[in-house]
């Protein structure tokens, strides 16, 4: 039999070293290396919507893969790709380093510098691992969850007050009603709303998730609340400075554990840029930036974006933008804040009619605003362009890269550098980092 293998490794030489001792292995069929986590879920990703049996066997992690670190991205591949062994490499071989990768769901750890006997036989062992699991599934995959997991998006305000919390729980609300089984997750941790819109009150938050390094289906059951419109909703603490609790780390943990639990992921993150929420719009499938047609939001809209590329988390042209209160008269076009922030305007602008959403606001709720109503008509539509309404595509109805925005192949994002995991934290990365 042979063993399907892909590497993860940022360094250069570090690839070279483990391509060359892969190409002495018999019965090895190496897939190429990753240079950073995110090529490498992205890679994943697609094989798996093509066929599960598509997947590599064996997965090599080393310790110095970025942005998102080692032993989290040993966990979020073990999470979404389960039929996967994954093996990591680290120089540091000690008991401590070992428990911390089995907790993660690693199939093996490997020594650095490499020795060929030791490679080949944790490549064995969890190649023979990964063929066991998927016999025991039953060839193409029986009931193992459907690889890349759930669509994740993201919708952060350019600045506070332009309609970024409605928005976030209309597309959640559409999704669930489009029959999906939909999580909406307030990670505006210090001033989070979504409870309010919805009329919860509910005790546990996404605080009580962090510091939690294997989140498991009743854990998580026992932090979200079951809304009556089919909504699970992890709310933001009641006590906002228990939002320092949530760091990029526990944010990664976090929104892996939801995807790989339903199949739409809504993140309301705010308007203010913490690591946590900078970690959710890097992981995202789509991240959607809200504005509005005035000066002021729109120059907040393109400082946000340009933060973001600053930072790595994601590309302006990788962000799509929802223009909310357009009228005709509005001398501030969609495509003029797609030319000035260099994002991708979607479609649908949101008009401004706040008489119909006054009295579901004020009453806490917006899941009752009237169908007839323009701005949930604009919002579900919105909803359907980004692909949250209609199941994943099959290898079949799989459309070319750049048809929908929803399933486009996000390119190479960077996270924010493991240093910068407090909520102030936040610095540009130099230049010349890889």
């Amino acid at each position: 039999m042979t063993t399907r293998i892909l590497a993860a490794a940022g360094d250069p030489d570090a690839a070279r070293s483990i391509a060359a001792l892969l190409g002495q292995l018999p019965a090895v069929e190496p897939g190429g290396a990753a240079p950073d986590s995110t090529t490498l879920l992205d890679t994943l990703g697609r094989l798996a919507v093509q066929s599960l049996d598509d997947l590599p066997e064996v997965v090599l992690v080393h310790e110095r893969i970025g942005p998102v670190p080692a032993l989290d991205l040993v966990r979020e591949v073990a999470l979404r790709f389960p039929t996967v062994g994954v093996v990591l490499l680290s120089s540091d071989a000690g008991p401590g380093v070992f428990a911390a990768a089995m907790d993660a769901g690693a199939r093996g750890l490997v020594g650095l510098p490499l020795s060929y006997d030791e490679l080949a036989a944790r490549i064995q062992a969890a190649a023979q691992w990964a063929v066991g699991v998927r016999r025991h599934l039953g060839g193409r995959g029986g009931d193992l969850p459907a690889g890349p997991g759930g669509t994740v998006v993201t919708v952060t305000g350019a600045k506070g007050g332009v309609g970024a919390t409605l928005a976030a729980v209309q597309f959640a609300l559409a999704a669930a009603a489009a029959g999906r089984r939909t999580a909406l997750v307030d990670m505006d941790l210090q001033a989070g709303d979504v409870g309010s819109y919805l009329d919860v009150q509910f005790r546990r938050s996404i605080a009580d998730l962090a510091g939690i390094q294997d989140i498991s289906a009743r854990v998580l059951g026992d932090a979200v609340f079951e809304h009556r419109t089919g909504l699970a909703l992890l709310l933001a603490p009641a006590d906002g400075e228990r939002g320092e609790e949530v760091d990029d780390r526990a944010a990664r943990t976090i929104v892996t554990a939801l995807r790989s639990r339903y199949e739409v992921v809504v993140i309301d993150c705010g308007t203010q840029l913490t690591g946590a929420n900078a970690a959710a719009v890097e992981m995202a499938d789509v991240a959607v930036l809200v504005t509005t047609p005035d000066v002021v939001a729109v120059r907040a809209a393109k400082r946000t974006v340009r933060m973001w590329e600053r930072l790595q988390v994601r590309k302006a042209e990788d962000t799509a933008m929802v223009v909310n209160r357009w009228t005709r008269h509005t001398e501030i076009s969609p495509s003029l804040i797609e030319k000035i922030t260099r994002t991708r305007a979607l479609r649908t602008p949101v008009p401004a009619a706040f008489k119909e959403l006054q009295p579901v606001i004020d009453a806490g709720r917006v899941q009752d605003l009237d169908n007839r109503s323009a701005v949930k008509k604009a919002l579900w539509t919105l909803a359907s362009e980004l692909g949250l309404l209609s199941a994943p595509p099959t290898a079949d109805t799989l459309p070319p890269p750049g048809t929908t925005l929803a399933l486009r192949p996000p390119s190479p994002r960077r996270a924010l550098p493991p240093a910068n995991r407090t909520l102030l934290g936040l610095r540009r990365r130099p230049r010349d980092t890889p």
